[in-house]
């Protein structure tokens, strides 16, 4: 996936999100060119920078999402923040670096999870043996030759039941760990390092717990977390993690333009705004930060900043963070075809998910074309009737739309419903039509 190029990565994101080309071809060129960075040499590489991104556009026209499957494709650490949730140091809130350290955590468990499926195999057999060792009488010491052969035919018989799942509902005792309690959300680093501390001095990292008896079945889960401890270097996870932060991460920032101070505000709050603003710049320019993977530096971080800037513009930013984002992309609004589109063509489209959510009670759900038509229509018409808030309308829409079908599924078992434009204007068309009851409605 790292090596895939811009046009791979734009085919792979039309899967998912429709439209949007320009913004796709931004990020699909910047991820391009953090491959073409690993390869240059080491003295090069420091001084090619990432080109961070502002994307302008409304709410709901694919922002977040193009970011999302973006960094879930090439396996990258990501996360999503809104830059009006911080306050600027001094003030009670979650400092900016905390964005940082939420990165590292999302690095770690995903680089655990990596390390995990590469010893799929070596964990399974941790499993499987301790169950059985647990389900067998033990050995005793000194056995004699004759004991031993017996004890390994019924070790070997014990391994075809528990790949057949014949033990599952059998019951064994298991330590189930004692998790701690602390939580690091927006602590400082200061008070992190004093938490770990602490879970040290109480033996809480899970090595000690109570022990519990389970089926089998629930024993599995709890003994796989017990090999991933045993099997995986948890330095060594840190260590590739630490790497796959600093060469990889990629963090979101949302609604960047709610700390945009306007020219025309005189808001006693924007002095608090500005402030963040200059909090996040050495963040974005490159800087070191305390994580609990030890010290992380953003230098090579991407940033994609999003926002809607209905009520400020880009250049009511302050100028330094406005040039630590080079790159500008604006996001099309979605028109009625648009919508259309986004009901029917995505891998799993939101009419796909409708439908296989009612296969799960035996409803064959069926759209007839008119229907899909007029669902695109009414929510273009409710988005320009109150607030845009693009492709979620067509949540709204059809959740209203199905409503009384997913209430009574159970009645329509076995059986094919069909929605027709008839339904939609039913359900929906009186509704669009009183401006009042759009805004409360949908």
């Amino acid at each position: 996936m790292e090596n895939m190029t811009p046009k791979e990565i734009v085919a792979y994101l039309d899967k998912y999100v429709i439209g949007q080309k320009d913004a796709k071809k931004t990020i699909a060129v910047a991820l391009r060119n953090r491959y073409r960075r690993m390869q240059l040499d080491e003295e090069m590489q420091h001084d090619v920078i990432p080109k961070n991104i502002l994307m302008i556009g409304s709410t709901g026209v694919g922002k977040t999402e193009i970011a999302r499957r973006m960094a879930k494709m090439m396996n990258l650490p990501f996360v999503k923040v809104e830059a009006s949730k911080y306050t600027e140091v001094g003030f009670v809130g979650r400092d900016v670096e905390s964005m940082v350290r939420d990165l590292a955590a999302t690095a770690l468990t995903l680089v655990r999870e990596e390390e995990n499926e590469k010893n799929q195999e070596k964990i399974a057999n941790y499993v499987e043996n301790k169950i059985i060792e647990k389900l067998l009488p033990p050995l005793p010491a000194g056995a004699n030759e004759q004991k031993k052969a017996d004890y390994e035919h019924a070790f070997a018989k014990m391994q075809g039941k528990f790949e057949k799942g014949e033990l599952d509902n059998l019951t064994v005792k298991v330590e189930v760990p004692d998790h701690p309690t602390f939580s690091e959300d927006g602590l400082p680093p200061q008070m992190i390092q004093v938490q770990e501390s602490i879970v040290k001095v109480l033996g809480a990292y899970g090595k000690k717990g109570s022990e519990k008896e389970l089926l089998v079945r629930d024993a599995k889960k709890i003994l796989e977390a017990e090999a991933s401890q045993e099997l995986l270097d948890e330095e060594q996870l840190k260590s590739l993690a630490l790497k796959k932060v600093e060469k990889g991460g990629i963090i979101f920032l949302d609604e960047i333009d709610k700390i945009a101070v306007s020219s025309s505000s005189q808001s006693r709050q924007d002095p608090s705004k500005e402030g963040v603003q200059r909090d996040l710049l050495p963040i974005v320019e490159g800087s070191t930060v305390q994580t609990k993977l030890g010290m992380v530096k953003t230098d090579h971080i991407l940033f994609i900043a999003a926002g809607a800037f209905h009520l400020s513009k880009p250049s009511d930013l302050i100028p330094e963070l406005q040039g630590r984002f080079p790159l500008r992309v604006e996001l099309n609004s979605l028109d009625e075809e648009t919508l259309y589109r986004i009901l029917t063509e995505p891998k799993h489209s939101l009419i796909k998910q409708y439908q296989a959510l009612m296969k799960v009670e035996g409803v064959t759900l069926r759209f007839e074309e008119e229907a899909l038509r007029a669902i695109a229509h009414y929510a273009l018409t409710a988005n320009e009737k109150t607030e845009d808030i693009g492709a979620r309308r067509l949540h709204t829409v059809l959740e209203k739309v199905l409503e009384e079908i997913s209430f009574i599924a159970d009645e329509y078992a076995g059986q094919e419903v069909s929605v027709d434009r008839a339904l939609i204007d039913e359900k929906i068309g009186s509704v669009v039509e009183d401006e009042d009851a759009t805004r409360y409605i949908l």
